[in-house]
């Protein structure tokens, strides 16, 4: 006889009561698999956006929470190492944490060979960027709105609900730093080696608190990305920290690589603990 233990699955809440708005109706062709271009697990083709909550123990709870927005292009979602483990590290300090399942780009058996393919032509990512990244952003600002009017249900402040995300997740963070209205204000947001993001509006007169990381040898070239973001923000005297590591490359999220770039997540817990986001 075998004896397994009950795992509680958590809890996931569709982002929209209905079809998502910008989109066509149709059925859920979301799907998970292993990459073995990435070596790491990834969600594709979402079309009904939605989030999966990670709970601390209520001894812990701070009031903090995070919605996090996990990189893959716009194609994929690297859940796990920019998704799932970094909501187990907040949540072990009392962060309720949100990983967000943004609307992508559809695409066949491997999302992340067909990112490869497309990405070699910019003009043809670009294009396809420029149809799916707005609705990706639009789902960011909903997933900061979402958590604040529900915040009670889940013992947290509405005004410390903040954002964060990696590579295109990067970039739907920062367009949420520039886009958002006062019902999806973040009490702080922190685009790691974020995407392109076209800054075409000043930095909001109540931005909040801005952390950036990156690695200067990211292989998308993507470091001035981060760089131009913390600079936009302090030249607005807006309150920002900006972590640029040599070496890491694109993509370190939670991966274990021997490097200063291992231990960003605790620079960022470092930061929520000065910005006082960790104490009850």
């Amino acid at each position: 006889m075998c004896l397994c233990a009950s795992v509680p699955a958590q809890q996931v809440i569709p982002l929209y009561p209905g079809v998502a708005p910008g989109s066509q109706p149709g059925p859920n062709q979301e799907k998970q698999y292993y990459s073995k271009s990435w070596q790491t697990d990834i969600v594709a083709n979402v079309t009904q956006p939605s989030l999966t909550v990670f709970k601390p123990e209520p001894a812990l709870r701070n009031g903090t929470a995070v919605v996090i927005c996990p990189g893959g292009g716009f194609m994929a979602l690297s859940i796990n190492s920019e998704g799932n483990d970094v909501a187990k590290y907040l949540v072990a300090k009392g962060v309720t944490a949100f990983v967000l399942r943004y609307r992508l780009a559809q695409t066949g058996d491997d999302a992340s060979v067909d990112f490869e393919k497309l990405y070699s032509d910019r003009q043809k990512f670009d294009e396809m960027k420029s149809h799916i990244g707005p609705l990706a952003f639009a789902d960011g600002l909903a997933a900061v709105a979402y958590v604040k009017q529900h915040a009670a249900e889940w013992g947290v402040s509405p005004d410390r609900v903040g954002i964060m995300g990696f590579s295109a997740g990067g970039e739907v963070t920062a367009a949420v730093a520039f886009q958002y209205t006062a019902a999806s204000r973040p009490a702080f947001v922190a685009p790691i080696y974020a995407g392109a993001y076209k800054i075409e509006t000043p930095v909001p007169a109540d931005a909040p608190p801005m952390f950036v990381a990156a690695a200067t040898d990211d292989s998308l070239g993507l470091a001035p990305v981060s760089v131009k973001l913390y600079y936009t923000w302090i030249s607005a005297h807006k309150s920002a920290e900006l972590h640029m590591y040599a070496r890491g490359g694109h993509g370190f999220g939670m991966r274990k690589l021997n490097l200063p770039t291992d231990h960003w997540i605790d620079r960022f817990a470092d930061w929520l603990e000065l910005e006082g986001f960790l104490s009850k």
